[in-house]
């Protein structure tokens, strides 16, 4: 019998930040959450010299991160539908502020990864959970506000998340601790403040049977994410890749290159997202899904140029342009996937939209890290390559008929 939950208390004389406001503090959460979630990519070759462990360690430790988040978002996607944003957003950010504890006293690979795995949980249940918050948050009169900000945020938060850590990696004394003394303070600082905020999520019964694993895509929404998995599964597999193994492959093409060039290899993936997303934000989604899927493609080409040329350049020109697709893509998804959503399916579908994403991110990243330690990180990166370019040719084929089918449906109307 499921659990009935008495509702909240009245909050009427209770000092709330404005609307305008609310939508900022949960855009901060998820791009310091994202932050966090790139602030390791620069340390792995710190962490690799210090505990000598493999490629395929690396990928492991990163993919940690991803199947807890996935498990997170099939459990608890849902939850702030019936528990309200406001209190599972802020105990989700705490647990992330214990993550970062961890993270900082770490003394070997089995707790790294641990810290990745708490990391990995809590990041799942806030996304979902401030992602919609966003959402009950925008201006009904200048919508599009809270889904661009769930399109960028992350992209931008992980650029800015590996280009802070590059920095003090550089500069900051203990830079396998400093980065995450300063984002366990800021999680702290932003659960502290959602006490602030409205709750928008009106408490209603089924909470133990919503933590059942499965996922909850608005009806609406399903023949629209059935139609983009295969480009967003190209996009985050490629993010996968250089999140893990980016700053491998740098050292591979450069191995006397400066101990940065490792991170900025990521950074260079997500600051083409980032531009992207803010380039594209006024065109159609599905036209923005369509160019960024066609992006992906010369973008994984380059990068295996990159390779076989010993060629930093053509390494992050084809990153950038990778980098560009994975955020034209996000985005149009995005667009095209919420819109169909009520406001009680809105954290369930993005959270199966994560789900998509993050199973795309860790899978292929741990085969490729297992196939270089079998054969070597260039063959892993051949064979990775001709994976993508198989994925994203039905891709661009289903995109380009869905434009024609709405060009058609245009014309018709007229």
């Amino acid at each position: 019998m499921p659990s009935v939950i008495a509702p909240p208390p009245p909050t009427r004389h209770r000092p709330t930040l404005h609307r305008r406001h609310a939508l900022t503090l949960h855009a901060s959460i998820l791009l310091g959450l994202l932050a966090a979630s790139s602030a390791p990519t620069p340390l792995y070759a710190l962490y690799q010299a210090q505990w000598h462990f493999s490629a395929l360690t690396i990928t492991v430790v990163f993919s940690a991160y991803a199947l807890a988040l996935l498990v997170a978002l099939l459990v608890a996607g849902a939850l702030s539908d019936h528990l309200g944003r406001r209190p599972v957003v802020a105990g989700a950010l705490l647990a992330e502020a214990a993550a970062m504890a961890a993270f900082a006293v770490a003394p070997g690979v089995t707790w790294l990864i641990a810290a990745r795995i708490l990391q990995g949980l809590a990041t799942g249940v806030a996304t979902g959970a401030a992602g919609a918050a966003l959402l009950d948050f925008d201006d009904p009169d200048r919508p599009g506000r809270a889904a661009l900000a769930n399109s960028l945020t992350p992209v931008a938060g992980m650029a800015a998340g590996v280009l802070a850590s590059i920095a003090l990696v550089q500069y900051a004394p203990a830079p396998t601790r400093t980065v995450y003394l300063l984002l366990m303070v800021l999680f702290t600082a932003q659960a502290a403040a959602l006490a602030l905020t409205a709750e928008t999520a009106q408490r209603r019964q089924g909470v133990w049977r919503s933590l059942l694993p499965g996922i909850s895509v608005a009806p609406a929404g399903r023949p629209v994410l059935l139609m983009i998995a295969p480009s967003v599964i190209a996009a985050w597999a490629l993010g996968g890749f250089y999140s893990s193994l980016g700053p491998s492959l740098a050292h591979l093409i450069a191995p006397h290159a400066p101990q940065a060039t490792g991170g900025l290899v990521f950074f260079a993936l997500t600051a083409g997202a980032t531009l992207a997303v803010g380039a594209v934000r006024r065109r159609q989604a599905l036209t923005v899904s369509t160019a960024g899927t066609a992006a992906l493609l010369p973008g994984a080409l380059l990068t295996l140029g990159g390779l076989h040329l010993h060629s930093l350049p053509v390494l992050f020109t084809g990153t950038v342009l990778a980098g560009a697709g994975f955020g034209a893509v996000n985005q149009g998804a995005l667009r095209l996937l919420l819109p169909a959503a009520a406001p009680a399916e809105r954290a369930g579908t993005l959270a199966a939209y994560y789900c998509v994403s993050y199973l795309a991110m860790s899978g292929p990243a741990i085969m490729a890290g297992a196939l270089t330690n079998r054969y070597g990180l260039g063959t892993a990166v051949s064979l990775y390559a001709a994976a993508i370019v198989l994925l994203l040719l039905p891709a661009l084929a289903s995109l380009a008929l869905s434009n024609r089918r709405a060009g058609a449906h245009q014309a018709g109307a007229h």
